[in-house]
């Protein structure tokens, strides 16, 4: 064998195991990890090896007239050392001594084995005991084997004293004098990963929204402009045939601007249809009968649903000399008064669909619905019934979940009303379906959020945002 040396024998005064890889790295040396076993003795053993075996102690601890058993069992050495005394028989036991059951020693003199053979390993000669000597120490718990790991290191090729700077990068300078041909190079690790970038993050939600977005224009959407928060409850309210005297528009569910409280800017002959529509009726309807106030309508708010923006599109589109088919969506933020807890905020997101034809039907809805939905990778769906103020009929869309092993409403549909509608000027055989839904009630299920306000507010933990993985929906 090359000379070498044993780094745990030279050097374990001061090496930590840690500190081996930093040397062998330092010292440029080629290293060779060994394992080699030797026996210790334990805790007990140590014990007696300095004072002797049980089973000798308990010999030496009876007098010549004996010693009550009882009393022997109170000795520290008593229990485990009767037993082995008495299979080596070195003592014997008197059960009808009339004091009751007593020990004698039968030998005067005796050979302590167990404590020479852990003498022998305690000065390094374990080598001297066979295997089942060792064996029966070590079932008795007196001695422990135990591994070491060294390594044998010998100097590598590029063996050196002194420790030289690797460089890391090739200059114009090195170049241009030739200095590199006597450089080191610090070898590439094309393994390691480069500095991450200093970035921003998209919010759980955005990355959820472009993932709604990109399905409606798979689907050929139009994306509606939403850019007003502020509504007028003329738009917000009165053109979707909502009556003014209707809970939503209290001041409990909505909120009201002080400034600028009122709108003044509306489609005169268009707000005139209305007023007849809600006040007398018209258009095959009897309306709500009562007495439709300008000033209601005029009132600013922050507008309740993305429906507001749907019914100026629809306006809009009747107003072209010719019509034309359809397809709108739009996905933006609605404001109401809601009592705030873990499913509920005072702003949310609301997502909405618009298709505008002729000859529309329900049946049209329910498959519009199941392909929309199909696309988010929910296949079972349901229909039940409902009332909304502004469609007719009205429906809401259940999907089947597989986690909770129910049915768990995810939107709401419907037909828009020939009394929204033909007001407008929309022609008498275009009907308008719709269906909706919200933005973060997904959002918190495709990442795990069980509190809205730990996806939305000033308690959002942005280490959150930073970690949450790219938003695939199973489509």
């Amino acid at each position: 064998m090359g000379r070498g040396l044993d780094v745990i024998k030279r050097c374990s005064a001061f090496l930590t195991p840690h500190s081996k890889k930093k040397v062998l790295q330092a010292l440029v040396i080629s290293a060779e990890q060994r394992s080699s076993k030797h026996w210790e003795l334990t805790g007990e053993g140590c014990e007696i090896a300095e004072q002797g075996s049980h089973e000798a102690r308990v010999v030496s601890s009876i007098p010549e007239e004996g010693m009550p058993q009882s009393q022997l069992m109170k000795l520290a050495f008593g229990k485990v050392g009767f037993s082995k005394a008495m299979s080596n028989k070195w003592i014997r036991l008197d059960k009808g001594h009339e004091g009751g059951p007593r020990i004698f020693k039968t030998v005067e003199h005796l050979e302590d084995l167990v404590r020479d053979k852990l003498l022998l390993v305690q000065k390094g000669q374990a080598s001297q005991l066979e295997e089942k000597e060792k064996n029966e120490l070590k079932k008795r718990k007196l001695l422990s084997e135990v591994t070491v790991k060294s390594y044998w290191i010998t100097k590598g090729s590029c063996f050196s004293t002194t420790i030289t700077k690797q460089e890391t990068e090739l200059t114009p300078e090195m170049i241009a004098s030739g200095s590199w041909k006597e450089k080191k190079f610090k070898p590439y690790n094309f393994e390691a990963l480069g500095v991450a970038p200093d970035c921003g993050h998209l919010h759980p939600l955005m990355k959820v929204r472009t993932q709604f977005r990109q399905i409606f224009l798979e689907m050929g959407f139009t994306e509606m402009p939403t850019n007003n928060f502020i509504e007028s409850s003329f738009w917000n309210f009165d053109s979707l045939f909502q009556p003014q005297q209707h809970p939503a528009r209290d001041q409990h569910d909505t909120f009201f601007l002080s400034d600028p409280a009122q709108a003044h800017e509306f489609p005169q002959d268009y707000l005139e249809r209305v007023r007849k529509v809600h006040s007398e009726g018209g258009f095959g309807s009897q309306g709500y009968k009562y007495d439709w106030k300008i000033e209601e309508a005029q009132k600013n708010i922050l507008r309740t649903h993305t429906t507001a923006v749907s019914a100026r599109m629809l306006y809009k589109l009747a107003q072209q000399e010719k019509f034309t088919p359809v397809k709108y969506f739009s996905i933006d933020r609605v404001f109401r008064n809601e009592t705030l807890d873990a499913t509920h905020l005072a702003e949310f997101h609301q997502i909405e669909g618009v298709v505008a034809d002729y000859g529309l039907t329900l049946g049209d809805l329910m498959g519009i619905l199941h392909q929309f939905f199909n696309k988010l990778g929910i296949t079972k769906l349901r229909f039940k019934p409902a009332y909304n103020p502004y469609t007719e009929p009205s429906m809401e869309v259940f999907s089947y979940h597989e986690g909770l092993k129910k049915w768990v409403e995810v939107g709401n549909s419907g037909m828009f009303r020939p009394e929204m509608l033909l007001p407008m000027g929309l022609p008498e055989g275009v009907t308008v379906i719709a269906w909706g839904l919200s933005l973060e009630r997904p959002t918190m299920i495709k990442y795990g959020i069980n509190n809205i306000r730990e996806l939305v507010g000033h308690k959002v933990n942005l280490q959150m945002v930073y970690d949450s993985p790219v938003c695939r929906l199973d489509s």
